[in-house]
């Protein structure tokens, strides 16, 4: 028969490690339906009539977050046959209080106890036969990371799910608090037959205003709830709430007590290292250094022999030559030929060309994620992001937005402030993606040896952020302190190559899709304008860079960019049609090389680079590319997230007049700072905005309005 098994946890349990672990390569990734966080669900890969759905990690069943308004409206809504508790066993006690909530569902649980081999290495003792006798569910001992006893656990998942085993009910509350959930269970008709009957109970007792929307509940019956719950307020001189949180924990920990001997004292390893790395004073400069490695390796080196082998000799001769004979051999015309080498392999190519830099980011990205690093990042710049407005949950989509912005923009509806998640909307798309780092790594021939190109698109970007926030939360419209940031530092461990490769597999992938529908669209499109003039006729090379369609556009439109000192028409095309897709800048200049700009005989990618930009002009081109509007796809998700249209348009607004005032300070400043050349107007116009920068910067904050508000109810 078919079964269908909820996995759930806290973060950090090792869950996904679990269902990834359960399912292979058999499982799939989507959106919960109307909402995006993300949803996983997967097929086991010895019986594919056992399915799993991997829930966002979660502290508990209480409606403050997204995640879980998701994972509870599945649990109670889809009622799965199992579900699968994933428990971190080094740290029970914080762990088992999700259990306690669980248990009241009514749905088979089993308690699978993970990073057993942590236990064991602590040298800790778990006695979880008292533990399976005091909570009344199946406990599973595991390790998900070296595939230990996962056949138990799917074993005693078909016993429950064929009811061969049942739980028994778990009473985690004190005898008067279980009389009174007693009380509203038989109070109320609509929970007498309904198995959740207990988890529900204990939510209205609790007042949880979710519940009572979803279950009928007569105004007889309200008045006698509410008459219940102000004699146990009034009895135990605390809000409900409180009540039932304070008893769950008491029991926790009175478990866990006769249950847990930890067998080290003292710090752990873990602790240690975050004496060093978390550290007020080194932290910063710790980040700093790994992520240059980071970008240092994956450009510096990765993108030394192994990229010029891969994108000159291969992409950039042998494959065009090959494809050019052929075609030529069997007869194909001229504008065909130059259609698919020029413009569609040379286009789809150049963005390829730097796919091992791009692959190599990504698995050094992907590491630092599975060992626990980048937790830690996030709690490093909170500290940085709340002195400048900014929330440490903004950090959270800012991270992920380095892999692709839309992701990123959409993560932002986990921050619950609505002013936190719209500035964090506005900026999530200002750090470097798989995209933008294609384009850095187009310019890194110019700066070989040059220790800060790497990195300074990265830091560049997080001080564009920080910025942000102290100009923009120092306006009315966002003004007010940040959401608290709470989240949990797992332990470090080695990381799981299954994982990382995994992880770098599938963000590799969606570079790869991308380069063959959009990027292969746009090279298209880009190679018809250059290579048809605006007379309608086709042209040879060396004339298209004068009568084009493309560089007609460029021309008329390129004095948009000249202050920025990119002002030619490739450049220009270029940009513009970056609004598609950050890797059609590449490909633009991939199809447009070698059309009569450069030395005859020197028509390569980097001599076209090298002939077109100074380094006061490249900082300014890519900065302007990196802060500017993102790809179509990213302002899709910015529109979906602002809800609101005049939000929307405040968003473009801003980056657009914020990346273009970057791009011109960069540009003016670094022509007479680098390129030694004279001060002039534009200059001078530079300065004049680096004053309006500092005066929004260190001007005063708007006050929030924090006047009381009366209602029926009272104060607010």
């Amino acid at each position: 028969m078919d079964i269908t098994v909820a996995l759930i946890g806290n973060p950090n349990s090792g869950k996904t490690t679990l269902f990834n672990n359960l399912t292979g390569s058999y499982q799939y990734v989507g959106n919960w339906p109307g909402v995006t966080v993300e949803k996983k669900t997967g097929q086991y890969k010895e019986d594919k009539n056992i399915k799993f759905t991997d829930l966002p990690g979660i502290y508990s069943l209480s409606p403050y977050t997204l995640e879980e308004v998701v994972s509870r409206d599945y649990l109670i809504n889809e009622k799965p046959d199992v579900v699968i508790d994933v428990i971190d066993a080094s740290n029970i006690e914080r762990n088992l209080y999700l259990a306690t909530q669980l248990s009241e569902i009514g749905i088979p649980l089993i308690l699978a106890f993970n990073m057993m081999d942590v236990v064991r290495k602590n040298k800790d003792q778990i006695d979880t036969k008292k533990i399976e006798e005091e909570l009344g569910c199946k406990i599973v001992e595991i390790s998900a990371l070296r595939n230990e006893n996962l056949d138990e656990l799917i074993e005693t998942t078909k016993q429950l799910a064929e009811k061969s085993y049942e739980n028994k009910s778990m009473k985690s509350f004190s005898e008067n608090v279980e009389n009174y959930i007693e009380e509203i269970i038989s109070s109320v008709d609509s929970l007498k037959e309904n198995p959740a009957k207990r988890w529900l109970a204990v939510k209205l007792f609790e007042r949880d205003e979710k519940i009572r929307d979803e279950i009928f509940v007569s105004e007889d019956e309200f008045a006698k709830i509410n008459s219940i719950i102000d004699k146990a307020e009034e009895e135990f001189d605390d809000d409900s709430e409180s009540i039932i949180t304070d008893q769950r924990y008491n029991f926790v920990t009175d478990i866990t007590s006769k249950s847990v001997k930890k067998g080290r004292s003292g710090l752990s390893t873990s602790d240690r290292i975050d004496k060093v790395v978390t550290n007020r004073l080194l932290a910063l400069p710790i980040f700093a250094v790994i992520m240059s490695a980071v970008y240092y390796i994956s450009i510096g080196i990765v993108g030394g022999p192994i990229n010029d082998f891969w994108a000159d000799e291969l992409l950039g001769e042998r494959v065009p030559e090959a494809v050019g004979g052929f075609l030529s051999s069997m007869g194909v015309s001229d504008a065909l030929t130059s259609l698919i080498s020029d413009g569609i392999i040379g286009g789809v190519g150049a963005v390829l060309g730097f796919l091992p830099v791009i692959v190599c980011l990504f698995f050094l990205i992907s590491i630092l994620e599975d060992v626990g690093y980048m937790a830690r990042i996030a709690f490093i710049l909170d500290r940085v992001f709340r002195r400048f407005g900014l929330s440490g949950k903004s950090f959270i989509p800012i991270l992920i937005g380095t892999g692709c912005s839309v992701p990123g923009i959409m993560g932002t509806r986990t921050i619950e402030n609505d002013k936190d998640r719209r500035m964090t909307v506005i900026v999530a798309s200002f750090m470097p993606c798989g995209a933008k780092t294609d384009i850095i790594a187009m310019f890194a021939a110019m700066f070989a040896g040059v220790w800060w190109y790497s990195t300074i698109w990265y830091f560049g970007g997080i001080v564009a952020v920080v910025v942000s926030g102290l100009i923009l939360k120092k306006t009315k419209i966002f003004s007010g302190d940040p959401a608290p940031f709470v989240m949990e530092l797992p332990e470090y461990h080695l990381p799981s190559m299954r994982n990382v490769l995994k992880a770098t597999y599938n963000r590799g992938k969606a570079f790869v899709i991308k380069a063959g529908t959009i990027i292969l669209l746009c090279t298209v499109v880009v190679w018809v304008l250059s290579n048809i003039s605006i007379y309608g006729e086709f042209m040879e090379f060396e004339n298209a860079s004068t009568h084009s369609i493309l560089s007609y556009i460029g021309t008329k439109l390129s004095f948009i960019f000249a202050p920025l000192g990119f002002g030619d028409w490739m450049a220009t095309v270029a940009t513009l049609l970056g609004l598609v897709a950050k890797e059609v800048v590449v490909s633009t200049y991939g199809v447009v090389a070698g059309l009569g700009e450069v030395a005859a005989g020197d028509a390569s990618l980097n001599a076209l680079i090298t002939s077109k930009f100074t380094t006061a002009s490249i900082l300014s081109f890519m900065f302007f590319n990196q802060l500017t509007l993102p790809c179509f796809a990213a302002l899709g998700a910015m529109k979906e997230e602002m809800g609101e249209r005049k939000w929307f348009r405040f968003a473009i607004g801003y980056q657009m007049v914020f990346s273009y005032t970057v791009a011109l300070m960069i540009y003016q400043f670094s022509r007479v700072l680098i390129d030694k050349q004279a001060f002039n107007a534009g200059t001078a116009v530079a300065l004049v905005i680096l004053a309006i920068y500092l005066y929004l910067i260190l001007r005063p904050a708007k006050k929030e309005d924090n006047k009381l508000q009366v209602s029926h109810e009272g104060v607010r």
